[in-house]
């Protein structure tokens, strides 16, 4: 059985592999265009792909995935949230720092709360005629500058809050028990990446749906 992951994006589909790895599930990519609905919400974007590209799975018995994520920034009103891709493209990552620029402080307590930011992903997989959808969030905030590395669309500039013992976010600026130290997603491993990834903890929901186990 195969899980098919419907997106353009090389760097999805590489930590869905990793991810389903440890429970022998192979990933392979799954490209279908799929007509975005105009929609602020996640959710509805993901099941719509999904029941756009589900006749176009490749046999009966595989999994489709649809996974949709944003970037939502507090101070910008939630932008560029389910825009983040057509931001990407038209903005791009340097364009967002300069949006920000005005919101700088000197106060590092206050900087963080005037640059803080999450994102959010959904993940809608279809399985046997039955389509089940989880949610992952990852609280943060956002650089000052842009770093180069590993990751992609806005991973150079969003920097995740610590972690505690048990794996779960802390307020931002809180040190926790897993830190990056500052880092930007974009500037650490993609198994480091792992630990605070929303995508990450969407797809782990759904395997606890599914009751999969490796």
């Amino acid at each position: 059985m195969t899980l098919w992951f419907m997106t353009t994006n090389e760097g999805k589909v590489a930590e869905a592999r990793e991810h389903f790895s440890h429970f022998g599930i192979p990933v392979r990519q799954f490209e279908f265009e799929a007509t975005e609905p105009q929609t602020d919400d996640l959710e509805i974007v993901a099941l719509s792909k999904l029941e756009q590209a589900i006749p176009h799975l490749p046999e009966p018995d595989d999994m489709l995935l649809v996974e949709d994520a944003g970037l939502f920034i507090d101070s910008l009103n939630g932008f560029p949230g389910v825009y983040s891709s057509y931001a990407l493209e038209t903005l791009g990552v340097q364009g967002v720092l300069t949006l920000m620029k005005h919101l700088e402080s000197k106060d590092p307590i206050q900087d963080g709360n005037l640059r803080s930011a999450e994102f959010r992903a959904v993940a809608a997989l279809y399985h046997n005629g039955e389509t089940t959808v989880a949610e992952g969030v990852c609280p943060g905030r956002i650089s000052h500058s842009s770093v180069e590395g590993e990751g992609f669309g806005f991973d150079p500039i969003f920097i995740p809050a610590d972690l505690d013992a048990d794996g779960e976010a802390l307020p931002v600026g809180e040190m926790g028990d897993r830190s990056t130290h500052g880092t930007p997603f974009g500037g650490i491993t993609m198994e480091e990446k792992q630990h605070y990834s929303h995508r990450r903890r969407a797809l782990s929901s759904l395997l606890s749906h599914l009751d999969i186990r490796g």
